[in-house]
């Protein structure tokens, strides 16, 4: 297995489109240079945001830290309620619970950034802005309404 993927090599590669499940307009075109070199547990990807699309539907991991830096191009992350201009060198990063984030560009220019992040199974991603939960268990996927789950009460 190789270990180096060259400028050229990743501009190469075809890019795939990646729409979230819970968002239409969340339309990333992604290039999956960690999977290229055969990581498993950490996902490390060169993502390229069209004008008008968000990177993802307003979420936080329980599990997995992700982070993102941002290569070219402007957008406004979303990073709780805050609304944050970004571009080139920015970079952010999110801890295990952290504040639900996401990203638009409502530019012209494409927004291109590294994005990575844990892959644990099991994992809970939570959707505040839609009260959506889903779990990521055993090669599924799951979601059920936040308000529905209830607190399970210890056995004396």
């Amino acid at each position: 297995m190789d270990h180096f993927l060259s400028a050229a090599e990743i501009a190469a590669m075809p890019e795939r489109e990646h729409q979230h499940q819970f968002n239409h307009n969340a339309i990333r075109l992604t290039r999956a240079i960690g999977d290229h070199l055969g990581l498993e547990r950490i996902g490390i990807s060169l993502i390229r945001l069209e004008q008008g699309r968000d990177s993802t539907h307003h979420h936080y991991h329980e599990a997995d830290e992700e982070f993102i830096y941002i290569i070219s191009g402007q957008g406004i992350a979303k990073i709780g309620d805050e609304h944050k201009a970004v571009g080139p060198g920015d970079f952010m990063a999110f801890t295990t619970p952290s504040a639900a984030h996401s990203m638009h560009n409502p530019h012209a220019e494409d927004l291109v950034y590294l994005m990575g992040g844990e892959r644990n199974f099991p994992d809970v991603v939570h959707y505040p802005d839609d009260n959506k939960t889903m779990i990521k268990a055993g090669n599924r996927r799951q979601w059920v309404p936040r308000d529905t789950l209830t607190d399970v009460v210890p056995v004396k």
